[in-house]
């Protein structure tokens, strides 16, 4: 591990001799457990152990990097901004918004991110965090517009390893509707972030991944969340196109009348590897999650959904839905599915599921006898499948934008 790592950790800054000792200390445990493998229940479809180390052979934590490109921002509807740059905190505009209504700051320091989960790319990400970003939408206030965080990579980065801490905090009887728009070249690299989310009383946030073009990134993300009473978390993944990326998401639903949606729809092509890993835990009455994974799988291609929902003994009245399907183009490519129920409530309606299969060659006839040729028939059919996940984002305009941008990765299947 140490032979693949070349970590210069005197590059990071650090506050004071504590934070370099802790940063120290931290790396160790990593080098110790290694990257996660297959041995790691966690890990079991996703061996990143293997997959890093077959694709890379000395990675650096160097942070030098050149940003004088201009970001080509999205003009299809009108939303505030964040920029990111090798997952630094750049700049931000929140021109539609109320002066002092969302607070924004850089995390540079370990003090400022409290990462609690202990594994070792836990122990990565607090030995080598560079950054990232602390967001607050004030209380008793509705954002007017979104917020898109333009999550920018410069081309210099092969064979680097990026790691960052976000925290994210929706205050009481607030919304905020939040876009992680990826843009990056063709370099190869890592990414390990971890995020934390802090969703108050009454407070709703939406959450969209969304990948601009095909990436040559191996990414990985971990969520963590706790949800107050009457809450709302909705979360949309639609992030095609990276070469590996697994994002793991942890949330408490900790008061009564809280809710939690996780959406997503992914088309994967040649040599892309995607997981998806969720845990609900359902910690009090009257809660609703609702879970809805599909994938596209054309050529060599992978995905994974791991999902766990987990029900207290007080959380009566728990109401919770997991399915994942799967659309697979041909013989090599691969989808696996664990869905996990663990229940300790009586009075809970609770079900999961998993289907996965080729395409309707009998609609694909049907299309064909109306004129439509075999390739545009395809499509129309694969469209309809990942459709339904639009559905339920409720404003017209992003709504639209995201078809656009999913039919573009649609278009590019032969």
């Amino acid at each position: 591990m140490e032979q693949l790592f070349n970590i210069d950790l005197k590059r990071i800054p650090s506050s004071d001799e504590k934070e370099a000792a802790d940063r120290k200390k931290n790396f160790e445990l990593f080098l110790k457990g290694g990257l996660p493998n297959k041995k790691d229940e966690n890990w079991k479809f996703s061996d990143l152990n293997l997959i890093i180390s077959k694709n890379f052979k000395n990675v650096t934590n160097n942070d030098e990097y050149k940003f004088d490109e201009k970001i080509k921002l999205i003009n299809d509807f009108e939303h505030n901004k964040i920029i990111l740059v090798n997952g630094l905190f750049k700049s931000s505009d929140f021109q539609f918004e109320e002066r002092g209504k969302i607070k924004i700051e850089s995390l540079r320091s370990l003090k400022s991110f409290d990462n609690e989960l202990k594994n070792n790319l836990g122990y990565l990400n607090k030995a080598l965090s560079i950054g990232g970003f602390n967001l607050e939408v004030q209380k008793d206030y509705k954002c007017n517009k979104p917020i898109i965080i333009y999550n920018y990579f410069t081309a210099n980065l092969n064979n680097k390893i990026i790691n960052n801490s976000n925290k994210i905090k929706v205050g009481q009887n607030s919304e905020l509707t939040l876009i992680e728009y990826n843009i990056c070249g063709k370099s190869k690299f890592i990414t390990n972030t971890y995020e934390k989310i802090d969703i108050d009383k009454g407070a709703v946030l939406k959450n969209i991944n969304l990948q601009k073009t095909k990436s040559n990134g191996y990414f990985y993300k971990n969520i963590s969340g706790k949800q107050d009473y009457n809450s709302s978390y909705q979360n949309f993944i639609l992030s095609s196109g990276l070469k590996f990326n697994k994002i793991e998401i942890d949330m408490n639903l900790e008061k009564e009348k809280s809710s939690c949606y996780f959406l997503s729809g992914l088309n994967l092509s040649k040599d892309e590897h995607q997981e998806i890993k969720t845990q609900i835990n359902h910690l009090a009455p009257n809660c609703k999650s609702y879970q809805k994974i599909k994938n596209v799988l054309e050529s060599d291609s992978k995905g994974v959904y791991q999902g766990k929902i987990f029900v207290k003994d007080i959380a009566q009245k728990t109401d919770a839905y997991q399915l994942s399907k799967a659309l697979i183009l041909n013989d090599q490519a691969e989808f696996n599915a664990k869905p996990e129920l663990e229940i300790y409530a009586d009075d809970v309606k609770c079900s999961h599921g998993s289907t996965s299969g080729s395409i309707d060659e009998e609609a694909i006839h049907y299309l064909m006898t109306r004129g439509i040729e075999l390739k545009t028939a395809k499509k129309l059919l694969i469209k309809g499948f990942l459709n339904e996940i639009f559905d339920n984002i409720p404003e017209e305009e992003i709504r639209t934008f995201l078809e656009k941008s999913i039919a573009i990765q649609i278009d590019e299947i032969r």
